[in-house]
């Protein structure tokens, strides 16, 4: 499954879920939690289960509400007969987390089949900056690792996350590296947080272009008028594909070498692994 860009829809706001789809996202997210008022959760669930049982041509992720709530166990219900694609987990607290979530899908789905892949949203509380190490224990649960910048401040009392000029601030390019770090440590996607705002494209690609330049793999959206410009950002431009190629080729007729001279300059393994990186990408 592709996942340079997934699309966040409020759940209760079904009217929107096709035109998300048409976005070009590879993904979308319907958003059980933050953008859903309590009064309007049962009707976000009965929309959801709707599209899931239709003909979706788009992968769908469901955000259900945090595990130290009491809505989780009726959140999953109400999507897992749909088979979502995913299940984004808000104010995940590292592996234990994930296993407790797993435990709950398999006991909806009486184990019968294999349950979705989860994406742990790993930095919303303070604990949870602690335990971004320990994802490689489930790693065969993940779809990916993301991280954000909202929840973390009002947990712990913060003014905000964000410099006036709209960078993060050091505790929390902190948090951000640490996720990405946690995300590779466990073999998974280190997806982006998203870019608050819909009307800045030259900002947008200015964040897209950084988070790609980190390692990060793709990034969550908050508009469908973002989504064209994050996948652009995470796709490997033509001629990177081709260098890509070459080096994976020169490294091919020349086994066993650790190093070697390509157009001039010397590349290594290093290099090599991030060819290799560029094409699955492609």
């Amino acid at each position: 499954m592709k996942l340079r860009s997934l699309l966040f829809v409020p759940a209760d706001r079904p009217e929107r879920f096709g035109k998300a789809a048409a976005s070009g996202a590879d993904a979308l997210i319907l958003d059980l939690e933050d953008s859903v008022a309590p009064e309007k959760k049962q009707v976000g669930r009965e929309a959801i289960a709707e599209w899931l049982e239709g003909d979706r041509k788009v992968p769908t992720f469901v955000r259900v509400n945090p595990l130290d709530g009491d809505l989780t166990t009726d959140d999953l219900g109400a999507v897992l007969p749909g088979k979502p694609d995913g299940i984004v987990l808000p104010k995940a607290e590292g592996a234990s987390s994930v296993r407790r979530l797993a435990a709950l899908m398999e006991t909806q789905i009486k184990g019968t089949e294999a349950i979705a892949p989860i994406l742990p949203i790993a930095t919303e509380t303070a604990a949870a900056v602690f335990q971004l190490g320990t994802y490689g224990e489930v790693a065969e649960r993940l779809a990916g690792l993301t991280w954000g910048a909202e929840d973390l401040p009002a947990a712990i009392g913060a003014a905000t996350s964000r410099e006036e000029d709209g960078s993060y601030t050091a505790p929390y390019e902190m948090v951000r590296s640490l996720c990405l770090f946690g995300a590779h440590a466990a073999q998974t996607r280190a997806i982006e947080t998203v870019f608050p705002h819909i009307d800045a494209p030259d900002a947008l690609a200015a964040y897209v272009a950084r988070a790609r330049r980190d390692g990060f793999t793709g990034m969550m959206a908050i508009h469908p008028a973002q989504v064209e410009t994050i996948n652009r950002g995470f796709t490997p431009s033509e001629a990177e594909v081709v260098h890509a190629r070459a080096i994976v080729e020169a490294f091919a007729a020349n086994p066993g070498v650790g190093a070697l001279k390509l157009d001039g300059k010397m590349v290594d393994r290093p290099h090599l692994v991030q060819a290799r990186r560029i094409l699955d990408l492609f």
